[in-house]
Parts: structure tokens; sequence; C-alpha cells
């Protein structure tokens, strides 16, 4: 049975997304999970059909990836990567943990371990934390592999994973927000991340109060290494353009936070290639690079991590009702496949790809919602096509969500790992589901503050090395006239594709990359980037199998412009 397009209804995806919603949430490794309300530990109870309760916990039962080991043999596949990959096919857990060198040791030496789902394997040790991190994952598959020889299965357990840990609260925890779900990780970032993001946007802010209303919804990226924490990327906004696609590349599409906050990301990342290929040695240290001698890709330096924090749940997937449930009582199938299916924005308004409400706008231009995104760019990795010339996928270790309103991230972990199970095994090499760690920590605006009607549509963006931020009108795709940044008399915002294509040139110069300053667009400078193309295409057509709907691509015509 199935119907068009357009409230269509295709008879296989109403299976899939039942098996999802009927799963439980696994908390991550060292998190503890305190819900304040029963009422939400009934949600929970409510999810599962009383038949799938008696198989709550353990590993699922897969077949074993062959191809994946084998290219792990074959010295294809990193170690590291190799056991995040095993863990995305076999459903398990697995956390690589800083620990204490064992025995009688000269010199100094970092030591981690790998856990897998609650269980510790050897301890591995290195003269830098890449090496000690490399030592304990391949100590860890030496254990591994040999239980999972030939095509046996991994010991018979359950359909899902072990139920979301649940114990009742001491205190309410906040008498404003009494259902909210809260989450303690031994992770110090947690701590400091919503103070350093409301510590920055009050240091921009101070200086332009005449756009503090624009920081309703934000979006921010920080760096985790020795010395600390450090904002280094902040978007806020809400909208996206109104306006046609463009073939100059200078109008933005999409100037939702994290979006906005993901490509003054892409800025900062620019400027740490600039260090890195400076051929000034002490400018290169400073960089937040290091280079593979193998394959002279890029990747972030072993003692260097990135995370994503955002004030509120994006729009899309992650905004999945805590208490929808499965159950003959409850709302309807249909109903849930749209909820967590691939969705759309339009002038900031939410719609799924089955709606026949999106149909009406098609000929808008639209953009995949921020949750659809976020899913994306844990594939792919958050540098996009033309870093990807020069790095390895880089992806945020946590995602933490300061969303005052949220008592639980079970939306999130749905959009963003379980929609994308088993994918692993099909992309190339480098790319894989990286499952960050999604909690709630506190909001770092907890003023709020609502939109002027003159700014209702601004957001403003900014990232380390900026002397000011720039506020851009998120309908229009454009800076506006009192922004304390403007590129120039036609408003392009230092966001845009064309502003973009600029600094990749100029990186691909100091990089001595003749091949691509050949290129003669936009659009094949990225189309070169053959193992991200094949992710993408890959990531794409595994969300149409799996009954998400179709991804949809903005006009080429946006892409065709050189400079």
């Amino acid at each position: 049975m199935a119907w068009t397009r357009g409230g269509s209804f295709r008879g296989s995806r109403g299976a899939s997304f039942a098996q999802i919603l009927k799963k439980n949430i696994c908390a991550p490794p060292g998190l503890a999970v305190a819900y304040v309300s029963p009422a939400v530990s009934e949600v929970n109870n409510n999810l599962f059909d009383p038949a799938c309760n008696t198989n709550c916990g353990g590993i699922r039962s897969k077949s074993i990836p062959q191809e994946l080991i084998d290219r792990y043999k074959r010295g294809e596949t990193h170690a590291v990567s190799a056991l995040y990959q095993l863990s995305q096919v076999l459903q398990f857990q697995v956390e690589l943990k800083e620990t204490v060198t064992t025995g009688i040791i000269p010199g100094f030496y970092f030591a981690f371990c790998v856990v897998i789902d609650g269980v510790k394997y050897k301890t591995g040790m290195g003269i830098n934390k890449k090496e000690a991190r490399a030592s304990a994952a391949q100590l860890a598959l030496e254990d591994l592999l040999p239980t999972l020889d030939g095509d046996s299965l991994l010991p018979e357990a359950l359909d899902g994973p072990p139920p979301l840990p649940v114990k009742e609260s001491q205190s309410t925890g906040s008498e404003i927000h009494p259902r909210r779900a809260i989450y303690e990780r031994q992770n110090p970032i947690n701590e400091h991340v919503s103070q350093a993001v409301r510590e920055l946007l009050s240091k921009l802010m101070d200086s332009y109060p005449e756009f503090s209303a624009c920081k309703s919804t934000v979006a921010a990226f920080i760096t985790q290494s020795p010395s600390g924490c450090e904002v280094v990327a902040i978007g806020t906004g809400n909208y996206n353009t109104k306006e046609s696609a463009t073939p100059n590349g200078r109008v933005l599409h999409d100037s939702h936070a994290v979006v906005t906050a993901r490509r003054s990301l892409m800025r900062y990342l620019y400027r740490h290639l600039l260090l890195f290929f400076s051929k000034n040695r002490s400018l290169e240290e400073k960089s937040m690079f290091q280079q593979d001698k193998n394959t002279k890709l890029l990747s972030l330096k072993s003692n260097i991590t990135l995370h994503l924090y955002m004030n509120q749940m994006p729009k899309g997937a992650a905004q999945i009702p805590s208490n929808l449930r499965l159950n003959p009582l409850s709302i309807s199938a249909w109903e849930v496949n749209n909820q967590i299916s691939l969705h759309v924005t339009v002038e900031g308004k939410v719609f799924s790809v089955f709606s026949p409400t999106f149909d009406q706008a098609a000929s808008r231009v639209v953009s995949m919602s921020a949750s659809d995104k976020i899913t994306q760019w844990q594939v792919l990795g958050f540098q996009g096509a033309l870093l990807s010339h020069f790095t390895e996928p880089i992806y945020v270790s946590s995602i933490l969500v300061g969303d005052v309103s949220c008592c639980d991230v079970r939306g999130m972990e749905i959009a963003v790992n379980q929609r994308v199970d088993g994918i692993t095994p099909r992309l190339p090499m480098y790319y894989c589901v990286y499952r960050p760690h999604i909690s709630l920590v506190p909001t770092a605006c907890p003023e709020g503050g609502a939109n002027t009607n003159a700014q209702w549509s601004h957001g403003i963006n900014w990232s380390q090395g900026d002397v000011s931020l720039e506020v851009v009108d998120g309908l229009e795709g454009k800076t506006v006239e009192a922004s304390p940044f403007k590129s120039g008399p036609a408003l392009a915002s230092r966001l845009c594709k064309a502003a973009m294509l600029s600094r990749f040139n100029l990186v691909a110069q100091k990089a001595s990359r003749r091949d691509l300053l050949a290129t003669v667009s936009y659009r094949e400078a990225k189309m070169m980037a053959k193992p991200y193309q094949e992710a993408k295409s890959v990531l794409r057509s595994y969300l149409a199998q799996q009954g998400y709907g179709s991804w949809v691509a903005k006009p080429p015509v946006s892409d065709h412009f050189s400079m």
C-alpha cells in the first residue's frame, strides 16, 4: 500500500518507526538520570508493548560485520574508528576513559582504557593521548574480535538496549520546572559550558545593547583542551530566507542558530588551517590541527575535543513530545512517523517532508530542519565538503542542551543516533556514526528576552578572532545596515558561500594544492571531495530506505558561481 508524496503513507514506514519508539533510550556510560516526577517514569513505561518489556537490557543480536573486521586487520581502519564502528553495528556502548599508568614505568605516559557496556578492558599507554587511545583500542579489539569469530552472533540478548536508568530524586531540583530530568555526567565541561556561553554573550552584547533581543535562540561550539574550555563560535537566529536561490553565493539560505554557529565554526577552522599551512613553526604550533603522516589529512590534536551547546531543542525530529507513546490507546503510528521523519523549514515554519502543507510551499527555497542537519553532521562531520579536502571528519563529542522547558533528551537521541543505526559499514573510510553524549545543562540565557518587531528575524554570528559581531536578517539572508560588522555595500554576510569559497582558495594556495585552485566553481570544488560526496549519498539513500523520507536539496543554481 503506497500513497503519493504529500500526505503519503508507505507501508514500510510504520514498522521501522515503531521499532525505534519501542526502544528505550540507553544512557551513555557515566550518565545518571534522575527524574523528579513519577509521571516521566510512567511515560517511559508506556513506551513499551507488554511483550517487549520482557526483553530489556543487553546488546542486540546482529550479524557480525566481517568486512569491517577485515578492513581493520588489513590496516585500512584505525583501531579507534573500528571500535566505534563496531559499536554502531552491534549496538553496544563504548567509551575511551583516561586512567592511570599501571606498574612501574619510567618517564611520563598517558593511559586510557576502553569501557564496553560498563566492562573495562586492558590499559593502553602512549607518549601522547592519541597514541594511548589507539593502544587501548587495539588491546580491546584483541580481546573482542575472537568472540566475534566467523558468522557467530553476540551472546543471545534482547530486542533493545538496556532501559534508561531511573531513580527517585531527593529533591525537586527545579521549582519552576518540576518535571525536568537532571543529567549528572562526570564530565567537567558540563559545569562550565553554560557559564562560558553566558559570559561571552554578555561581553558581545554589552557594546551593542540594541541587539540584545537577538539572543533568544542560541547555539555555540566549545573546544576543550588541557587549558580549559573555550567558546570558539556562536550563532543565534530562528529563520531561513524567503528569497529565491541566487547564482552568486551571497545570500544565506538558513539562519537558524545551530546552522549559523556551525558556519561560524567553519570560519574558525579556516583560521587554524592558515596557521598550520603558514610555514612558520611558531604559528603552526598554535594551530588546533595535526597531520597524519600517511594520508596527509589533518585532524584535531589529540588533547582537543569539540562540543555543541544549544539553548533550545533544534526544530524537527528532536522536538518529539516526551509523552509520545506507541500502544493501541495512543496516537496513530502515522502521526508518530511524521514526528520523527525528515523535516523542512520554510521561513521559520517546520513541516514533515510527508506533509501536504510542505507540497504547497515547494516553490519557495526550503532548508532541512536543524535536527536533520545535526544528524547529517554527526555522520559527515561538521567541517563540510570544502574543508574535507584538508581534514578528516570533525565530530562533536557531546551535545549539551540548556532548554529549561525540556524534561529529557529522548528526541535528540532518536534523531541523532537511532535514525542512522547500521549505516557505518556502508560509509567510506574515516566516516562513521559518531555518537555524541547528549545531556541537559543549565541554560545560558535565563532571562530570555522576546524580540522586538524590528528584530524578530535577526540573528548574530561571531567566531574567535572576530573584532565585532555581525547581525543578519534571516528572512533576507543578508547583513542589516546597522550591523557592527559589514563586509561591503552589498551586505553579503561573512558566512555566505562566496565568503567560504574565498577562504577555501586562500587555504588551497597556502597548502600548495594546485588541483583545488584549478576548480572553476563552488560546486566543482565541493564535488571534488569524493569521499565526502560518497558518504553524503550513502546517508541520504539510507534515510530514504529506512522510510524517513527524501532529503530536499536546494536548487543547484545556488552553487554555480566562482570567485
